[in-house]
């Protein structure tokens, strides 16, 4: 269960510029913590990026919300560039940085890689040695015995639920599937989460997760200014759906399409060898069609994507029907992809208001819809 007093998400720090330029910031430690010491940036001396200034970004880099747009346009809303700045200070030295990284929500390809890709940039870009891995998801930083060893550590099995990370411990994690450090879904109780983090002087906290897990984060952070404690707070995006918009890509995404293909081979065979038969394959997708997409021009076997940007219906000129019965006429078989998230708006609404344990609209099964919808349509 989530907290009963949970912080509210504060709004996001607007910088306005000149030509309607709009810049929706990040939260900063120097928000609420004046006069901050800061260090020198451990990479300034580092022979590995020192030299190459493109490895930097300048302190003022920001990237546009949209790509396209008219030249009498106003610049509209940018982000924050993420990225190492050369002459920008740090606020952690590296001997005191305590940091933690925390895997949360369902299981995506590539978990382990970018585990070990934080343990190892901390290590050796920045010097950073003490590194611990929750086990478990959120409800990792407090589910177990939470009682202090007056000797120092913890207690019972809770002493059991961190994994000390080191470049040699996360060294071959790539190679594994799902993640070295646990996961879990649902709610989480934000102040024993920050609580955990206070009491082991933790001051850099990585979350890996999709939206409700970056929700978490989110009222962790609140929770953390609230309290006025030197505790940056990391989010790194998971989704397979490759639904963030901005970067170019999201790690598992090519690993997603990659895998979908084969299940399209799979129907493309099924349906070529009867008569009249349909190969229909549901893809994961739940507001963006990008992995049926991306599958479909890969494969070349299919001939129809329905995906949720794109509206479609069953019958009349035009409809998903017509064009199923024309296709028969001509091939005498045909595959179909279809996200999971299309076609919703053409089912029942008696479960849209359901949510699960990370708070995520239940999609209904319109893989099962559509194809007892053929059924009818071929019988």
């Amino acid at each position: 269960m989530a907290s009963a007093a949970l912080p509210e998400i504060s709004k996001p720090k607007i910088v306005d510029g000149p030509g309607g330029y709009v810049l929706e910031d990040v939260p900063h430690l120097t928000d609420y913590i004046p006069d901050l010491p800061t260090y020198p940036n451990p990479l300034q001396d580092n022979p590995a990026y020192s030299v190459v200034k493109q490895y930097f970004v300048h302190v003022d880099d920001s990237v546009p919300q949209k790509v396209v747009v008219h030249k009498d346009d106003p610049k509209g809303i940018h982000f924050r560039r993420a990225g190492a700045r050369q002459k920008a200070c740090v606020y952690f030295h590296s001997d005191d940085v305590h940091a933690c990284i925390v895997t949360c929500g369902g299981l995506c390809p590539g978990l382990n890689t970018v585990v070990r890709e934080i343990v190892c940039g901390l290590h050796h870009m920045y010097g950073v040695k003490k590194v611990l891995g929750i086990d478990g998801g959120y409800k990792g930083f407090y589910a177990k015995n939470t009682e202090l060893d007056p000797e120092g550590g913890y207690k019972g099995f809770y002493a059991k639920n961190i994994v000390y990370l080191n470049p040699k411990v996360v060294n071959d994690i790539h190679k594994r599937g799902g993640t070295i450090l646990g996961t879990s879904r649902g709610g989480h109780d934000t102040s024993k989460i920050v609580d955990s983090i206070q009491d082991r002087g933790i001051n850099q906290v990585y979350i890996i997760g999709g939206d409700g897990t970056q929700r978490g984060a989110a009222l962790i952070f609140e929770e953390i200014r609230r309290r006025g404690l030197k505790v940056s707070v990391a989010g790194i995006p998971k989704t397979i759906d490759n639904d963030i918009p901005v970067i170019d890509k999201s790690f598992g995404f090519d690993t997603a399409v990659e895998e979908a293909q084969r299940a399209i081979n799979a129907a493309h065979v099924e349906s070529e060898s009867f008569e009249n038969c349909i190969g229909l394959v549901k893809l994961m997708g739940r507001y963006s069609g990008f992995i049926a997409m991306y599958a479909t021009l890969a494969s070349r076997d299919v001939d129809c994507c329905l995906i949720p940007e794109s509206p479609f219906y069953l019958e009349g000129p035009g409809g998903l029907f017509e064009y199923i019965e024309k296709r028969l006429k001509e091939d005498g078989h045909m595959v179909i992809v279809i996200a999971e998230g299309a076609g919703q708006e053409l089912l029942s609404q008696s479960i849209q208001s359901t949510t699960d344990a990370s708070g995520n609209k239940l999609l209904q099964d319109v893989g099962l819809w559509i194809s007892q919808s053929i059924k009818i349509l071929l019988i």
